[in-house]
């Protein structure tokens, strides 16, 4: 079975990637934006995501990994809307900020531009790879 890759986006001074380093893991709530919310759905345990720092910073930071698929958002009365767990696998050695990734080629048809509302968007695996090539970063 294929890994798939993803984007998930958080302010960084309501929740940052050290945050999430110090919890060790979180779900990931709050999305109440329905495309952002299958995307939350497609999520498979062991899928990698690039965690970006929004509004503030502007820049991928880090890499996370899902621990848990999709349940309903315990923060929310309606059952429409769901989580994910994930937990940090590693930061970034270099931040790759928002410019650089609009002035790459190779990034041009990148969800995150296109769909750039929304907090958790997919990325295809030479796009996530470049991004960790940006970053000076190596998984292993």
């Amino acid at each position: 079975m294929a890994r798939s890759y993803w984007l998930l986006k958080s302010e960084p001074n309501k929740y940052s990637w050290d945050d999430l380093v110090a919890d060790g893991s979180t779900y990931w709530d709050g999305v109440r934006n329905y495309m952002a919310r299958n995307f939350l759905g497609e999520m498979k345990k062991g899928d990698l995501a690039l965690y970006y720092h929004s509004n503030v910073g502007k820049e991928v930071v880090g890499v996370a990994r899902v621990t848990r698929e999709s349940y309903p958002d315990p923060t929310s009365d309606d059952d429409r809307w769901v989580v994910v767990d994930v937990e940090p696998v590693k930061p970034f050695a270099k931040p790759v900020t928002l410019a650089q990734i609009r002035a790459d080629e190779a990034l041009s048809e990148i969800a995150m531009l296109k769909y750039n509302r929304l907090s958790v968007a997919p990325i295809r695996p030479p796009e996530f790879r470049r991004i960790l090539a940006l970053g000076n970063t190596r998984l292993r």
